[in-house]
């Protein structure tokens, strides 16, 4: 049975908290929604999240393989259940809403877990395809599962002379683009984990080994590396600028925030001259304030 709506009222409001607390960067964003629409991004937020605590938080690290595996194929049956109605949790209760309000498909959710598997075997990627596929599952899924979310701009449903655009390419792209950068600024306290996320074949053709990497070098095979990632983080996010102009009228301003901020990232590795080592990138309070206006007079221009 759904639940009554203030304890509904309540779950949303968990919901906000959590993505307020874990995610500052994009909750900003969302709450350039309208009130209905950033819900429902906090419940998928929320969701997404427990996804990638079933691996990575400290307790699950703990754990063997085999009970991960495990856990991962209850959390598969659990969404299933949600997509056919079924309430066991206050987040299952946001989920089945924001599908009712928002219908979408099962397959990112069922894809975003299976880039949670490859978690438990994969520790290094020997090709950019290989990461790629890797960044889609946990990244990329995102802008499919908030796409239906955000809507279309009428103009391009209502005209009989309009097609109707499809923004899946620009919305897995920016998943994959906001991907890669957590992947650069995360670099140092992903090899406390024994992860390697940057591609094999690129430490080679940079001539900046993995025992490099572990032990934190900052040498000019490292700022050549580093200067390549981040100029193809930059290629995936300019490619998903491309179906923002699509979007519904009130969620331009928003997308627009949420990308340059995050973009806002590889400049800040840049100007720590690529010590992701010892520092984390992250835009600061001002500039996250600066950036609001330049976000709003580009979504009315674009």
């Amino acid at each position: 049975m759904p639940l009554a709506a203030p304890d509904l009222d309540a779950a949303y409001e968990s919901c906000r908290q959590e993505t307020a607390t874990w995610a500052k960067t994009f909750y900003l964003g969302t709450l350039l929604l309208p009130y209905e629409k950033r819900r429902a991004i906090w419940a998928i937020y929320v969701w997404c999240r427990r996804t990638d605590e079933l691996m990575d938080s400290a307790e699950a690290q703990a754990r063997p393989v085999s009970e991960l595996a495990d856990r991962l194929d209850r959390w598969e049956e659990n969404t299933r259940g949600i997509f056919s109605g079924q309430v066991t949790s206050d987040l299952d209760a946001v989920m089945v809403d924001t599908l009712e309000r928002f219908p979408q498909s099962i397959q990112p959710y069922l894809d975003m877990i299976e880039g949670q598997r490859m978690d438990l075997t994969w520790t290094r990627y020997a090709t950019f395809d290989d990461l790629r596929l890797y960044c889609y599952r946990v990244a990329g899924t995102v802008g499919l599962m908030t796409q239906g979310v955000m809507g279309l701009d009428a103009a391009y449903t209502t005209a009989p002379w309009s097609d109707v655009p499809n923004t899946s390419d620009a919305a897995v792209a920016l998943g994959i683009a906001n991907q890669l950068t957590n992947i650069l600024r995360d670099v140092g306290e992903d090899r406390g984990r024994g992860r390697i996320y940057l591609p094999q074949e690129d430490l080679t053709r940079f001539g900046y080994s993995e025992e490099d990497l572990l032990a934190g070098r900052l040498n000019d095979a490292w700022r050549e590396l580093m200067a390549f990632q981040l100029e193809r983080a930059r290629a995936w996010f300019a490619r998903s600028e491309a179906g923002i102009r699509w979007l519904s009228a009130d969620a331009r301003w928003p997308v627009w925030t949420s990308l340059r901020l995050y973009r806002g990232i590889l400049d800040v590795i840049e100007q720590l001259d690529y010590d992701v080592f010892q520092n984390r990138a992250y835009v600061g309070r001002l500039g996250k304030m600066l950036e609001l206006p330049r976000s709003f007079v580009i979504a009315q221009t674009r």
